[in-house]
């Protein structure tokens, strides 16, 4: 039956997939007191998925629609650490596809749970293993995929519809948001689809601006940025979800980054709870490593009085309950220790 159309009108969303982008500009000011520098966030949380991961997921899939890549009927297959998948399995639901997702065994128990609740189909693959590896959600995805007759895979580390998304969207967004102003663009690379995305739109606006990716110890993005070449001694075990590779995706493009700063897992995590208490921002872990890659770039006298730096904060703290905001959790990582020593407010029960 067709929708009554006098329900239709400029207030009314026609569905959540409307409501991806146009996420706000917000100023930061408690967590950079006494920095050199005017200092704002680019809060993707309030995309309906919760994270940018929204806009690779809808334009992607919009874009397989018009070339008649996607049929009805058919079955989304993708690797991720959960907030991909979760924007895939949101739009495969509106849209009406299947959704199979491989995900890291490193991802928070909390963003598995959500893909389950979002419909759908979760293989957990351990995540410390190489890439190559039959058991990695990398090949995992990819031996679904061959067996999954109509099946498409979203292959978002691999997939240039990733950097054209955010080319599209965010970088946009950005530039307008500052009026031309911004000098910094600092951001998490995982897939490097929103870095190299932002970074390609902000550069052809002002060249001058500086993309200042961020990386984790246990990743091989920064030395392969000032090397070129992939270096596996690199790689080791390390906890934020969504933030560096063991590998090189093509959906990061490093000629249009100026330069990579590593944080660890540890600083990135209390970083994330200082953001959450002092800002009233709910971020996640790569938000928590966002923003301690600026606390670090500071120290080092970085920024100047006028400049306008943007931090893009990808996700939302409500993914990393049982993480980054489990004191249990943080207790076990060994990261309430001498130099961190938080006193939060207790839990008590009358």
């Amino acid at each position: 039956m067709e929708k009554n159309k006098s329900y239709r009108g400029t207030k009314i969303n026609e569905d959540v997939l409307s409501l991806i982008g146009g996420t706000p500009m917000i100023r930061l000011e408690k967590v950079v007191e006494g920095f050199t520098g005017n200092f704002f966030t680019k809060f993707e949380a309030f995309n309906p998925g919760h994270s940018n991961k929204d806009r690779i997921a809808l334009h992607i899939i919009e874009q397989a629609e018009k070339k008649g890549i996607l049929k009805p009927g058919d079955t989304i297959i993708e690797t991720t650490s959960g907030n991909t998948g979760f924007s895939l399995a949101m739009v495969s639901l509106i849209k009406g596809y299947d959704c199979i997702l491989a995900v890291s065994s490193k991802s928070s128990k909390d963003k598995i749970d959500m893909l389950h609740a979002m419909g759908a189909k979760v293989y957990v693959c351990p995540a410390n293993v190489s890439a190559q590896d039959s058991r990695s959600y990398y090949q995992v995805a990819k031996t679904l995929h061959n067996e999954i007759k109509d099946s498409v895979y979203i292959n978002q580390y691999f997939n240039n519809l990733n950097i054209e998304a955010h080319y599209r969207t965010t970088g946009p967004e950005i530039w307008d948001q500052t009026d031309g102003k911004i000098t910094h663009l600092v951001a998490c690379s995982g897939t490097g689809g929103t870095i190299s995305g932002c970074a390609k739109y902000l550069k052809e606006q002002n060249p001058d601006i500086e993309i200042i990716g961020v990386d984790a110890y246990g990743s091989v993005l920064k030395k392969y940025h000032e090397t070129r070449e992939l270096d596996t001694d690199e790689i080791y075990p390390y906890r934020i979800e969504g933030l560096g590779k063991n590998l090189i995706p093509t959906a990061t493009d490093f000629d249009s980054i100026d330069t990579f700063i590593k944080v660890t897992d540890e600083d990135s995590a209390h970083t994330a709870r200082e953001v959450t208490r002092k800002e009233g921002l709910f971020v996640g872990y790569t938000s928590g490593a966002a923003m301690q890659a600026v606390k670090q770039l500071n120290q080092k006298e970085k920024f100047k009085e006028d400049d306008c730096v943007v931090i893009i904060f990808p996700d939302h703290g409500s993914r990393y309950m049982s993480k980054i905001y489990s004191d249990d959790w943080m207790d076990e990582q060994g990261f309430f220790d001498a130099a961190n020593q938080e006193a939060p407010n207790k839990i008590e029960y009358i």
